[in-house]
């Protein structure tokens, strides 16, 4: 009889779930217009060109991503959309802008070495010339160690560099079964990632900012690490501190893994190696208009005082030109909202584009937007998160929310590279899957098909999910995001896929006009409890 019962409630269940979907209206001609103008009117490649090619990377803080801002936003009003602006999230910090790096090794031989200072670290003034050494710094005892044995070294920070032989591509799309094993859950199964511990992060934090200070004292030249990446891919993001009153150490590098483990390899055999490095860099005091947010809009009409959003980061890292991290999701914002003017879209709520600063230093732009207009918690005071970034505090006290909580339907983000979109999270959101469900349909012939109750993280759509907005991330095609291009030096123009960029601006496009017009807000799913008072 239980098996019976099993059976007949798996029939229901299987029957209900697409008549919701169904439920849900889709204007396939509204689809059709978006996927004409898509397909045969893109100009997402030119977008994506001015963003890499020519205004380069945008570190946060930097002229470059104001230079970026201003752009965006005179585009954007020249494809019709009103009321855009450049809105500061400063106080920030210092900025900073490569000039000039060069390293190679005089001794024992001649090598021109393939290195990238990181962000926010100082230059060299001029050339310098060291004895390379190689110390372990992780503790106290560590570094007593070494105290008065590093003046004028190039200090190697990290072991030899495990390399591998790539015997697969590096860049690989979804596969059926990949999707579907995504779009599953399975209650009480482990999630992939450990627990954060809090009090580990704030004790490794603490130790790091003795660090520049030891260095300076010692009179190191210049520090080195080993890239993670191999064949010439260096990854690399920030070093020194972007904060006024902080230290930044000296000169901090990053080496490509098969050039830092030649060095290594001589130095375990007892060899004397020399290095030369000249680094030059321009720091800058606080400039509101280099740490920006941008926003545009498409007015609505009966509905205008309610609001559809979408975006990506506009910031990236200096190494590359920022294009999979995320040219590509601005790019395919932009595309989006440019296609629904060009096809006379007329929404019912306001469609309103937002490109984010700040988001690799922790979702910086998207925080100060929702902490500005929509909910707002206290940040802990808590003495032992002192060391940690804002971002990772607990908050201490209730939700406040503000004037647009209650009128904010839908947030759209697009931030993992440069793939084709593949599905979306519905962040544990069962009436938003059963949405996306029917909004994909009209997508499946180029392979969006996907949605799952999944969560994901690490986007500036968990700004909107952490105060109860309706906040996606949409399933991307991974590439060679995590093995090649995110956060290197060969995040350039040349790894974006023109074919699936065009597809995710259409999606996009849908989802966001679709959400616009639908009789009411987007479903939002029960907040989390507040957190106890301490």
């Amino acid at each position: 009889m239980r098996l019976i019962s099993l059976l007949v409630c798996s029939l229901i269940a299987s029957a209900t779930l697409p008549a919701i979907a169904a439920d849900e209206k889709v204007d396939l001609a509204l689809v059709n217009k978006i996927r004409d103008e898509g397909t045969n009117r893109s100009k997402i490649m030119e977008t994506l060109g001015v963003l890499t090619d020519e205004i380069g990377p945008r570190l946060t803080g930097a002229p470059g991503l104001r230079k970026a801002g201003d752009w965006t936003k005179s585009q954007l009003t020249s494809w019709g959309l009103q009321n855009a602006q450049t809105v500061s999230i400063a106080p920030f910090g210092r900025s900073w802008e490569l000039e000039k790096s060069a390293m190679r090794m005089v001794a024992p031989s001649i090598l021109e070495l393939v290195a990238i200072p990181k962000a926010w670290t100082p230059g060299t003034d001029g050339v310098k010339r060291g004895k390379v050494v190689y110390a372990k710094l992780e503790t106290e005892e560590d570094l007593a160690k070494w105290k008065g044995k590093l003046k004028g070294v190039i200090l190697l920070r990290d072991p030899a560099a495990v390399t591998k032989l790539h015997t697969t591509a590096d860049a690989k799309r979804y596969t059926d079964d990949e999707l579907h094993e995504l779009e599953n859950m399975e209650l009480g199964a482990a999630t992939g990632r450990p627990p954060v511990d809090m009090a580990d992060i704030a004790k490794r934090l603490a130790f790091a900012k003795k660090i520049n200070p030891y260095l300076i004292e010692e009179g190191v030249i210049a520090t080195v690490n080993a890239s993670r990446g191999e064949d010439g891919t260096i990854f690399v993001q920030g070093g020194g501190s972007y904060k006024k009153d902080e230290p930044t150490g000296p000169a901090a590098l990053v080496m490509t893994a098969e050039h830092y483990n030649r060095v290594f390899r001589l130095i375990e055999k007892k060899k004397e190696v020399e290095v030369e490095v000249e680094v030059a860099v321009k720091f800058g005091d606080e400039d509101p208009a280099n740490s920006i947010n941008v926003f545009a809009e498409i007015p609505g009409s009966d509905k205008k005082d309610e609001i559809v959003m979408l975006g990506g980061h506009l910031d990236s890292w200096h190494a590359g030109t920022g294009a999979t991290d995320n040219a590509a999701g601005v790019a395919v914002a932009m595309e989006a909202v440019r296609m629904l003017k060009a096809i006379g879209f007329k929404p019912r709520r306001t469609i309103r584009i937002a490109l984010w600063g700040g988001e690799e230093q922790g979702l910086l732009g998207s925080r100060d937007f929702i902490s500005k207009n929509v909910a707002a918690r206290p940040e802990s005071t808590d003495p032992k998160e002192k060391d940690l970034p804002s971002f990772m505090r607990r908050p201490s006290g209730p939700l406040a929310l503000k004037p647009l909580h209650g009128k904010i339907s839908a947030y759209f983000n697009l931030d993992n590279g440069g793939g084709k979109i593949r599905g979306i999270y519905a962040e544990n959101n069962a009436a938003a899957k059963s949405i996306f469900d029917a909004w994909l349909a009209p997508f499946h012939d180029l392979g969006a098909k996907t949605s799952t109750m999944k969560k994901t993280g690490s986007t500036d759509h968990v700004s909107f999910d952490a105060v109860g907005i309706p906040g996606f991330q949409f399933i991307q095609e991974p590439m060679d995001y995590f093995t090649r291009t995110h956060h290197t030096n060969i995040d350039v123009f040349d790894k974006i896929q023109k074919g699936d960029m065009m597809q995710a601006a259409m999606i996009m496009a849908s989802f966001v006009a679709h959400t616009a017009n639908r009789e009411e807000l987007f479903p939002r799913k029960p907040m989390a409890p507040e957190p106890a008072a301490r």
